[in-house]
């Protein structure tokens, strides 16, 4: 623990769907909910206005339209979400050499090794600037939490939100704890937090009373002792800068299941591409192909397959998983499928040329149908997809287009043969909707447009904070405690 609210937790409010109302102005002040939109689809973020309305991330996308019916729902752009994380990543970088991000919109950063704070009065001046210089370069809001520990900082951190600072004193943790439910501790979950409530503890306060030997007898040691450490507040976990990924992996989740094995091929062959993508994007390799499969009963399965060495190449990995799918029975049907590469490295193998042959050769000895049959030897035929399925891929609802007329827009919803899109721009007015044909020559999917047109220069951060244009941002939710 140290003696000075030095380690910073930010967490940006509501990220993907206040990233979406930032760059669409009809959204703003209203409900959005972010994720997957067919019936298999599953909430990403919400926004505080549908939240008031009981929807909240990880729920079924459809259960989420019963509770908020007139909510904007949208396919994530995550090249969006990507490049504004990479704006705030680098107004953290320059606050101190010690980040260590979570996700895309959560990162601790130590303060003391910066040299930006050492003190009470200097760490919360430097939350506040951070509040402001991060809604000055992204238009968007994120929560601070600022303590002795990681774990105090994640906490006051959520405490803030939305849009706020809350400080946590060092030596005011037990006092602060001692009422908070014990699902508030990290790692402590819906199973773990049931099993103590059974056993009577649902405080802080109560894990603390009980003692180290009576958690470890209910939770076991290794749990046991870290639990009662963090129930007195006591977290020594140092601030890593870097945090080595294990994996990449990617996965979809299909509205109707898959029966057709070219179909089912073709998807793994596709995300394939696309883990190898995100790998490179990393600048890293890896040695280990992983596929998964969820068939139609739930039940899932996980195949692997350890190249000679470690590779980036599509052909390579591609390849990989589909020999892998070989040894699957689909035949029920396929709800999910993942592709993953494990074992990474900075590397790659020399021979790749080489090793993509071995895979093509091997891929040749085996021989396998690639379609399932019937005992009456008829392949198993997919359904196609129907126009307003493929219109849905093509338009996906809140992605970016281009009209030649018309400008810059945003799709809002697609189907029977047409797209209604919104014709609006971040910081501009409310736009007007025309509806085309899904065919349109003059309508095309455009990249997202920055959030913030002219943001001001941070370059010189935190050395000489830039004068606010809005003025200065107050502390809204933002308090010392206790």
């Amino acid at each position: 623990m140290r003696p000075a609210p030095t380690i910073l937790h930010l967490d940006m409010d509501a990220f993907y769907a206040s990233a979406e109302q930032a760059a669409k102005p009809s959204l703003r002040g209203k409900a959005v909910v972010v994720g997957g939109l067919g019936p298999r689809g599953v909430v990403a973020t919400a926004s505080y206005e549908a939240r008031v309305l009981g929807v909240h991330s990880a729920m079924p996308t459809a259960q989420a339209r019963r509770l908020a019916p007139n909510a904007a729902y949208l396919v994530p752009r995550f090249s969006l979400y990507r490049s504004v994380s990479e704006q705030v990543m680098e107004l953290l970088g320059r606050l101190s050499p010690l980040v260590e991000p979570l996700s895309l919109d959560e990162a601790f950063v130590d303060l003391e090794a910066g040299g930006v704070a050492d003190d009470t009065v200097s760490a919360r001046r430097t939350g506040e600037r951070l509040r402001t210089a991060i809604r000055e370069v992204t238009g968007l809001s994120g929560s601070v939490g600022l303590a002795g520990s990681k774990m105090l900082a994640k906490i006051a951190s959520e405490q803030a939100k939305p849009d706020g600072l809350v400080l946590i004193e060092p030596g005011t943790e037990r006092e602060l704890l001692a009422p908070m439910p014990v699902r508030t501790l990290p790692g402590v979950g819906p199973a773990t937090g049931d099993h103590l409530r059974r056993a009577g503890m649902t405080t802080v306060h109560d894990l603390a009373e009980a003692g180290e030997a009576e958690l470890v007898r209910l939770v076991g040691k290794a749990h046991g002792h870290g639990l009662y450490r963090m129930a007195l507040g006591l977290d020594d976990r140092p601030v890593v800068a870097e945090r080595d990924a294990k994996s990449v992996s990617v996965e979809d989740t299909f509205d109707v299941d898959l029966h057709d094995r070219v179909r089912v091929r073709a998807e793994v062959e596709r995300l394939a591409v696309r883990c190898v993508e995100r790998l490179r994007s990393a600048d890293r390799s890896g040695r280990t192909v992983v596929l998964k499969v969820r068939r139609y009963d739930f039940s899932t399965l996980t195949r692997s397959e350890t190249l000679r060495g470690p590779t980036d190449d599509p052909t390579v990995v591609r390849e990989a998983a589909a020999r892998l799918l070989e040894a699957v029975d689909t035949t029920g049907g396929v709800r999910l499928l993942g592709v993953g590469v494990t074992g990474l490295a900075d590397f790659t193998q020399e021979d790749l040329f080489a090793q993509a042959a071995d895979a093509r050769e091997l891929a040749a000895r085996a021989e396998v149908p690639e379609k399932p049959v019937t005992e009456d030897s008829k392949p198993v035929e997919e359904e196609p997809e129907s126009a307003e399925q493929l219109a849905a891929r093509r338009w996906p609802a809140g992605h970016d287009v281009r009209h030649t007329v018309h400008g810059h827009g945003w799709v809002q919803g697609s189907g029977v043969g047409r797209v209604t899109v919104r014709f609006e721009e971040p910081g501009g007015p409310v736009g007007r909707v025309v509806t085309f044909r899904v065919d349109d020559p003059e309508l095309s999917p455009a990249d997202p447009l920055p959030l913030v047109r002219d943001p001001v220069d941070y370059s010189s951060w935190p050395a000489s904070l830039p004068k606010s244009r809005s003025g200065p941002v107050s502390a809204a939710g933002g308090e010392s405690r206790p």
